[in-house]
């Protein structure tokens, strides 16, 4: 970034993303400008099918490296200006550590799908009110109570059972601590009175005391560690800022702060929410503590984002490019005429979430003929994404009351103009790009920046427009949208006409178990 992109004056704050496959740092100033960036992968562990986990030991040295790299690369001066760390994470990943922060097993993460029955026999809808979460793969409820039936004892001898950020806290301040818009992903939270829920922990099989402190988003959990202070240049002391899951992040850093603008992250997954000053609950959305105090995100989920695009490109596109975005198959799909002649896909090759929240449903690729290719079902796999999304934000609109006008957009699939349209034709919405690239870790920054009052004040909203800087926007085709209705209307049909199938597939998988080899608890 150049000099002149760069505020002379007011403070600094560092702010770090942990997801799925790599922790990102950067350093950002009162305008939103992003001054540095580092990065560190963090290996997926596969060690069954539908298990994905991560050496948790990983969450914190790739934080460490990254917090490190982006602060030797300023000027003693401007380390000087860093008042603050703010910290966002994947969601709904736990794992299982003693008190010195040593791990007891892998963390298993939000996409894990082992869960199936526990999700089946403790889903209920008592505990969708109460957590805000319905059944599903994502909450880490479920899986804990897989590991308490299924890994006797490793709960039970836990000193701590965290979420992502609550690890990195604890080993940048000392503190066991965690933000509420970090901890209620879990799926153990009473959402409402912002606290642990008794009954919810005694279903997973895990106590009160094993629990992280919860602190309000936008708040301060604990002062860096003096040696951090000290080996990283930096003046103490500095504040470490309780943040917020990824998702609730990406729309914090998109200023989606009103009903009528939902942020749509073209991540791994793909989700879209907006705010709410109040709570509710309801079949076709998950409810979430957002990063503006005393407020809520209604967000929809579709488990198969970029990975799913991203798998076809290795599995069955040039296998010289490695799954990479490959420009000649983006360019034959778009010469496909809408609708890829009668291709419709089903997107489940993660499960499905919104809005049936089934963990054993799986994709299909209905419509056959000899005369498609290998670009027309790449195409419908994007349309298929897109016509997801339509009817997740119909749930959206009637949880609000409130007419969705704009997709503020963010992710590696917003690289790709042709999903960046077929999104907005199958929306019917315009779609607006965030300009910054690691638009989570730019959220976490904001509620750093509002916990020090950067901009005036404490409030988030202020920071969050303060901070925010936007891209070209895609407008929809009107005649498009209204072809891709059509179309949208038959490939809502397949998944009722296959559900039962799923369960057979299902029932299967369970009598003819996969014989990959179960991988040691914890991996070097």
């Amino acid at each position: 970034m150049s000099a002149e992109a760069r505020s002379s004056e007011g403070p600094l704050v560092v702010a770090i993303d942990s997801s799925t496959t790599s922790t990102k740092a950067i350093v950002v100033d009162v305008d939103g400008n992003v001054w540095e960036t580092a990065k560190r992968e963090i290996q997926l562990h596969t060690p069954a099918m539908d298990q994905y986990e991560h050496n948790p030991i990983r969450w914190w040295e790739t934080s460490r490296d990254t917090i490190g790299e982006v602060l030797s690369r300023l000027t003693p001066a401007d380390r000087q200006r860093v008042a603050a760390i703010g910290i966002t994470q994947q969601r709904e990943s736990f794992a299982p550590f003693a008190a010195d922060g040593t791990p007891l097993r892998n963390g298993i993460l939000w996409l894990d799908g082992r869960a199936t029955d526990q999700i089946r026999r403790y889903g209920t809808e008592h505990v969708h009110e109460l957590s805000g979460k319905p059944a599903g793969v994502t909450p880490a409820i479920y899986k804990m109570t897989w590991v308490k039936e299924n890994e006797p004892g490793v709960l039970e001898k836990a000193d701590k059972i965290i979420d992502v950020g609550g690890y990195i806290s604890f080993n940048l301040t000392g503190r066991w601590a965690t933000s509420e818009a970090s901890a209620d992903s879990l799926g153990l939270f009473d959402i409402e009175d912002r606290s642990w829920a008794e009954e919810l922990l005694e279903i997973a099989g895990v106590r009160r005391d094993q629990m992280a402190d919860l602190v309000p988003p936008a708040q301060p959990i604990a002062d860096l560690r003096p040696e951090l202070v000290s080996q990283w240049g930096l003046p103490g002391p500095i504040p470490v800022v309780a943040g917020l899951g990824d998702g609730q992040a990406a729309g914090i850093g998109a200023a989606a702060i009103n009903p009528e603008i939902a942020y749509l992250n073209l991540g791994t997954a793909v989700n879209a929410g907006v705010e709410s000053p109040t709570y509710a609950y309801d079949s076709g959305v998950r409810t979430l503590v957002s990063g503006i105090p005393g407020e809520y995100v209604f967000e929809v989920l579709q488990s198969s984002g970029s990975y799913l695009a991203g798998w076809f490109r290795e599995a069955l596109g040039d296998p010289k490019l490695l799954g990479a975005p490959d420009p000649a198959l983006d360019a034959a799909a778009a010469s496909i005429p809408p609708g890829c002649e009668g291709l419709i896909t089903l997107p489940y090759w993660n499960a499905v979430q919104s809005p049936f929240w089934n963990p054993v449903a799986r994709g299909a690729v209905v419509g056959w003929r000899g005369t498609h290719s290998r670009a027309h079902m790449y195409r419908s796999i994007l349309e298929s994404i897109g016509f997801e999304m339509r009817a997740n934000l119909d749930s959206i609109e009637r949880r609000t009351g409130v007419r969705i006008t704009t997709l503020r957009a963010m992710g590696g699939g917003t690289r790709s103009t042709l999903w960046r349209q077929i999104m907005s034709d199958t929306a019917g919405l315009p779609i607006t790009t965030c300009v910054q690239d690691e638009i989570s870790a730019l959220g976490a920054a904001v509620l750093a920046m509002a916990a020090i009052g950067a901009h005036g004040s404490h409030d988030v909203a202020t920071s969050a427009t303060a901070m925010a800087h936007f891209g070209e926007t895609t407008e929809p085709d009107t005649s498009l949208h209204d072809q891709y209705k059509d179309v949208a209307a038959v490939q809502r049909r397949l998944y009722p006409q296959l559900q039962d199938v799923f369960e057979d597939l299902h029932i299967l998988s369970e009598r003819y178990p996969s014989t990959k080899p179960e991988s040691p608890k914890v991996e070097s």
